[in-house]
Order: C-alpha cells, then sequence, then structure tokens
C-alpha cells in the first residue's frame, strides 16, 4: 500500500468540508453546519482507520505464513466491518467532488494543484474585470467632461440628480438591516 495515498484522501475530504458542499443536516436540535462537520468528522476518522486496516493487511500479507492467518482473517473481518460502517456514515454527507480532482488523484498528483489553478484562474479573470471597470470609469469621466463642455447646465443638473439619488440609496441602506455575511435583510412591506 503506498503511503501517499492517505494525505490525498484527507486531502479530498478536507477540501470538501471546506467547501461546504451540500452536506446535510443530521437528526435533533442540532445546527445543520455542526451536524454535517460532525458527520463528515466521523466519515474522515473512518477513511483514516481504514487506510491503516489495509496497511496492516499489506504487511501481513507480505509475510504471511500459515501462523499468521487467523491474525489476517481478523484484518480482513474489521476491514469489511470498517468499510460497512464507512458507506454507512457517508450516507449522510452529500459532498460532491469537482471530476477533475478525482482524475489528479488517479494520476498520482497533489490535489491541492487543482485548488491552486482555480484561484489563478479567478486571479485571472478579476484581473480582467477589473481592467473593464476601469477603462468604463475612464470613459464615463472622459463623457463627462466633453459632455461639460458643450452642455453645462446639463450636466450640472444631472450631477444633481446623481448626488440625490446616491443620498436616498444610502439612507435607505442604513435602514436595513445587515446581516454578518454582508448581505442585506430586506423586510417585507405590509
Amino acid at each position: 500500500m503506498d503511503g501517499g495515498a492517505a494525505p490525498n484522501t484527507t486531502a479530498v475530504v478536507a477540501a470538501a468540508a471546506a467547501a461546504g458542499n451540500g452536506l446535510q443536516a443530521g437528526a435533533g436540535g442540532e445546527k445543520p453546519e455542526d451536524a454535517s462537520k460532525q458527520n463528515l468528522a466521523q466519515v474522515t476518522a473512518s477513511i483514516q482507520k481504514t487506510l491503516g486496516l489495509l496497511h496492516q493487511l499489506n504487511l501481513n500479507v507480505s509475510s504471511f505464513s500459515s501462523a499468521s492467518q487467523l491474525p489476517l482473517l481478523q484484518r480482513l473481518n474489521a476491514l469489511v466491518a470498517e468499510l460497512d460502517t464507512m458507506q454507512k456514515l457517508a450516507e449522510g454527507c452529500n459532498i460532491q467532488v469537482p471530476m477533475e480532482v478525482v482524475n489528479l488523484i488517479d494520476d498520482g498528483k497533489n490535489p491541492d494543484e487543482f485548488t491552486r489553478d482555480v484561484l489563478n484562474s479567478c486571479i485571472a479573470k478579476n484581473q480582467v474585470t477589473k481592467g473593464k471597470t476601469d477603462a468604463f470609469k475612464s470613459l464615463r469621466k472622459h463623457l463627462l467632461e466633453e459632455l461639460e463642455q458643450a452642455f453645462p447646465d446639463d450636466v450640472e443638473a444631472y450631477r444633481e440628480i446623481r448626488a440625490t439619488s446616491a443620498a436616498e440609496s444610502k439612507r435607505l441602506g442604513q435602514s436595513q438591516s445587515v446581516l454578518s455575511n454582508g448581505d442585506v435583510k430586506v423586510e417585507a412591506e405590509h
């Protein structure tokens, strides 16, 4: 058994836990996140135990003799029981792992490469979007300067309307509740 398999499996489970992809709540009055984290921790512990059992089986098989048949059978039974436990625990988890990550692990590569590639892609897209935003701001500024030369009264009226609108938006924003994640809680009007 390859010793490098455990970190990769653990990394996938940890990455899925960090992402929080579709984990389901357990029974009782627990918060869904707490039950999900506990369930995922149990699955992770079961995976680690299974990997340990596989390593022990590898050692037993590699040095097999007729005297070691009983311990081998006991370890096989323990492995089957642990795989059954893992399967039952995993039913409570709905974790979606991207196929790219699974393929990287199958190729013997580190799944952190996928995370790095996704982050680099996001950074590149963010830079492109920022460049577009800056270009539009520059265009707006240039257009306002040109319009101000041609239609100074209209541009002044436009700026007054914008200032009034911004003040109204700010007042409205302050009257609404802001949630801890930055979202605005809008109450329904009766």
